[in-house]
């Protein structure tokens, strides 16, 4: 076996399929792995989004990238996707359920049956169906990896956001579940982000910031780039032996501090 890092984390040949892939953490694995040989398809619900950075990805890279407009709340569009990609590769490697959304509320009380139903929808039953559909199809075939992005609020979760810890927390479970299904040739873990500076971030007040700042080991929110280097471990060859794992990515998040 070799340990030289451009052939532990080659991807040459392969098909790499994210989901929210058309920014954020997504954005970043997509360009990880296009850089790392593989074609990728990037879905999200903005069609203009995703065929921007699946043409950056190819003027770049020189690899495929194909534009998917998928919302992954839909449980026909997640069918859709799957169709979509394997007519166009006839494979995929790699599938990535990084879609997600946490919708503010002001309080538990108000939260209504239509927003919890679409938190639910995006970050839960979403991976649920597309790890269903392209993970049958892997271990039909030549095996994979499929990778879950949940979140500490799987662990962790404030009362703002209640719902998407639930949610997420049931990602944690099916990782499991769909490891032992699909092994030995599927692996499925899960990467947990804490906070990340992503677009989204941009909407956080100052004084969120700082006390990240303060609570945090590492002293800091990760740059979304950062999460390169845990989604080229469980894509490629490197994390051969790893599966049903659930990996912190958090700069050491400790709550409860101030």
């Amino acid at each position: 076996m070799s340990y030289a890092a451009n052939e532990l984390f080659d991807l040459t040949g392969k098909v790499a399929t994210i989901t929210g892939g058309s920014r954020g953490l997504g954005r970043e694995m997509a360009l990880a792995f296009a850089a790392n040989g593989a074609d990728v398809v990037i879905a999200s619900r903005k069609r203009e989004n995703c065929e921007s950075l699946a043409a950056e990805i190819t003027e770049t890279t020189g690899r495929k990238a194909l534009p998917v407009a998928c919302h992954v709340g839909d449980w026909d569009q997640c069918d859709q996707l799957t169709e979509t990609v394997y007519e166009a590769f006839g494979r995929c490697d790699i599938l990535v359920n990084n879609a997600g959304m946490s919708p503010l509320y002001e309080s538990l009380e108000q939260v209504t049956e239509a927003l919890y139903d679409k938190v639910m929808a995006v970050n839960l039953r979403g991976p649920f169906r597309l790890s269903a559909t392209f993970g049958k199809r892997m271990a039909e075939s030549d095996g994979g990896s499929i990778i879950n992005v949940s979140s500490i609020a799987a662990e962790q979760p404030t009362p703002i956001e209640a719902p998407y810890g639930a949610a997420k927390a049931g990602v944690h479970a099916f990782t499991k579940s769909f490891a032992r299904e699909y092994a030995p040739s599927v692996r499925v873990n899960t990467i947990m982000p804490g906070p990340f500076l992503t677009d989204i971030s941009n909407a956080w007040p100052p004084e969120m910031i700082e006390a990240l700042e303060r609570s945090l080991p590492l002293g800091r929110a990760g740059q979304a780039s950062e999460i390169a280097g845990a989604a080229l471990y469980l894509a490629s060859g490197a994390s051969s032996f790893t599966t049903g794992a659930v990996i912190k990515l958090d700069g050491g998040a400790i709550y409860g501090t101030s």
